[in-house]
């Protein structure tokens, strides 16, 4: 039986709009006033340096998926570089971070669709769920369609906040909060505020802002040219996160003194609420929508490939190998779909505490499968020094950076112990890989 084998449909501008749409979530739209109240000012500082890490995080990445051209994951290379159960964890982490992450979002998709209709949220979130399974699947050309347009409603929102706030900055407006200007930055307790401790414990939320930046490796597989499309999409990481992180930040808290921002409501509404738009509020929940549906799309997309290449590693059930006549793993697209369903059932009547402990989760999550391509690439080097001479999209700063990143890793866990917010959830992350690792010797014992 000939080796089934997914497609490579996803062309140039879907690569580099996945990788836009991968680096701008609800994080952003949502979490950024959390981070805001917490950290003041200093908040541009915690997204630059989470941004230059996760770019070195995934210039690795590019240099070990082009490599070798069988490796279609960060699992495949986990295998070969660190060991059979590292790519066994690694995979189904990943797939348990998403599955998350697209818990969250879709209940967040029913939420925001209530703004205009009074129906149960759970209606809408099951609807979005199975429009988004039909299109992905049908092919991967669809996925990346969607994420494209997803992807090109952030950016205009983004790059119109941006635009908006020059004007603002360059005329002087005045708003009920005061002038516009840069000198709010430091005028209001400086740039730090609330001290080191409030900028250290806004790290947590930035490092979620960021999940699905490495999502660029999952659709290596699906890439028409990898050896052109990964690098390029790779080596713009850097000035989407100046734009659309650093950029839209900076015009936020120069618009609005970080002092007016609350963390129940989007900067963004707020910003253009203050320019008199009366449809603001409703524009801004649209965007909100689809990034949120955009998010839970990538997850989707995200833990069938996992489970797909899982189970041509021998880690996981043969039925998820299985392809589709359109080249899509069906069978893991399907399971994916209904845990995330029951996820989101259940989270209708889990208090709202909770969804601060699943984004904890799943960056804690986040950051072991960051970390794992790190040392990957480390042992890569060693091993293969043949290979690292003659890459033609060799890491920069190797191995020296990956440590520096490593102990940056290490001291956000640190953070996220210290702080009462995110401890609880710290201490049941374990749980999840004392299970994993348990299910791979009961897997290797049987064998």
């Amino acid at each position: 039986m000939a080796q089934q084998e997914l497609k490579r449909d996803l062309k140039n501008r879907h690569v580099q709009l996945i990788a836009i749409g991968g680096t701008i979530g609800t994080g952003l739209f949502l979490g950024s006033g959390a981070a805001i109240e917490k950290a003041g000012p200093s908040i541009i500082f915690v997204y630059l340096i989470i941004g230059i890490a996760l770019f070195f995080v995934m210039r690795a990445l590019g240099e070990l998926l082009l490599s070798n051209t069988r490796y279609q994951s960060f699992n495949d290379f986990a295998v070969d570089y660190i060991g059979p159960w590292a790519g066994y964890v690694t995979g189904w982490t990943y797939w348990f971070c998403w599955i998350m992450t697209a818990m969250a979002d879709i209940i967040a998709v029913g939420m925001y669709v209530q703004y205009w209709f009074d129906i149960p949220q759970w209606i809408p979130a099951l609807v979005c769920l199975v429009i988004l399974l039909f299109f992905n699947l049908l092919t991967v050309k669809l996925f990346g369609e969607l994420e494209f347009w997803f992807a090109i409603i952030k950016v205009i929102t983004i790059v119109a906040l941006i635009v908006v706030g020059i004007v603002m900055l360059v005329i002087g407006f005045e708003t009920n909060t005061g002038t516009v200007s840069v000198s709010n930055l430091w005028s209001h307790g400086g740039l730090f505020p609330n001290g080191i401790t409030g900028f250290l414990f806004a790290f947590q939320m930035v490092v979620f802002s960021f999940v699905g930046v490495e999502i660029v490796g999952v659709s290596a597989a699906e890439t028409s040219d990898p050896k052109k499309n990964i690098p390029s999409a790779i080596n713009k990481i850097p000035m989407r996160i100046l734009l659309f992180y650093i950029g839209a930040i900076f015009v936020i808290l120069c618009i609005n003194p970080w002092t007016s921002l609350s963390a129940e409501n989007s900067p963004f509404v707020q910003v253009f609420s203050l320019v008199g738009i009366p449809v603001a509020a409703g524009i801004i929940n649209f965007v909100v929508l689809t990034s949120a549906a955009s998010a839970c799309n990538s997850g989707l997309f995200s833990t069938s490939r996992i489970m797909f290449n899982l189970s041509k590693n021998n880690q996981g059930a043969k039925s998820l190998g299985k392809l589709n006549g359109n080249s899509v793993p069906s069978n893991a697209l399907l399971i994916s779909t209904v845990v995330v369903s029951i996820g989101g059932l259940l989270s209708y009547v889990i208090p709202d505490s909770a969804f601060s402990v699943v984004t904890t989760i799943s960056a804690i999550c986040f950051i072991w499968v960051w970390a794992i391509i790190l040392i990957s690439h480390i042992r890569y080097t060693r091993k293969r020094p043949d290979l690292h001479k003659k890459s033609s999209f060799k890491a920069p700063l190797t191995p020296f950076i990956n440590y520096v990143v490593l102990l940056l890793f290490l001291a956000i866990l640190v953070i996220m112990f210290i702080s009462e917010d995110t401890r609880s959830a710290l201490l049941l992350t374990p749980v999840w890989f004392i299970l994993l690792l348990f299910t791979y010797g009961m897997r290797k014992s049987a064998k």
